[in-house]
């Protein structure tokens, strides 16, 4: 097995950061929907994104390989003075097969691993 460190990418070469991440199951369906939050983008720092290429998918690596994820949404979210300063980042997909649900599960914990990252429950308003 290769050792790689967990990495998410849009563009391919371009590691982001992940800031957090939500995991939410619908009751009726039983489909499961991430959503990743982004506090910046290095693919869009100093036009990095004109340099490398777009992988029309959201492109996460690790030791067993790379998922290929296709967003559903990504929502740019600005604010600041002038409200020109990018937030955040949101990017949302879901994923309906059990083996995907397995296999992205595995990434998070190893992504969480490296990156000093840990599972906490939403706090309830209340």
């Amino acid at each position: 097995m290769t050792v790689q460190i967990p990495t998410i990418q849009f563009f391919e070469g371009i590691s982001e950061e992940l800031a957090d991440v939500s995991l939410r199951r619908n009751r009726s369906t039983g489909a499961k929907s991430v959503l990743m939050v982004f506090k910046q983008l290095k693919a869009v720092e100093n036009f990095n994104s004109f340099k490398n290429r777009f992988s029309n998918a959201l492109r996460l690596l690790d030791s067993e390989g790379e998922i290929t994820v296709e967003p559903s949404g990504v929502k740019f979210i600005f604010g600041g003075p002038e409200g020109d300063d990018l937030q955040r980042v949101e990017c949302r997909f879901e994923i309906d097969r059990e083996d995907h649900w397995d296999r992205f599960m595995r990434f998070m914990n190893r992504y969480a691993e490296a990156n000093g990252m840990a599972y906490g429950e939403p706090e309830k308003n209340g």
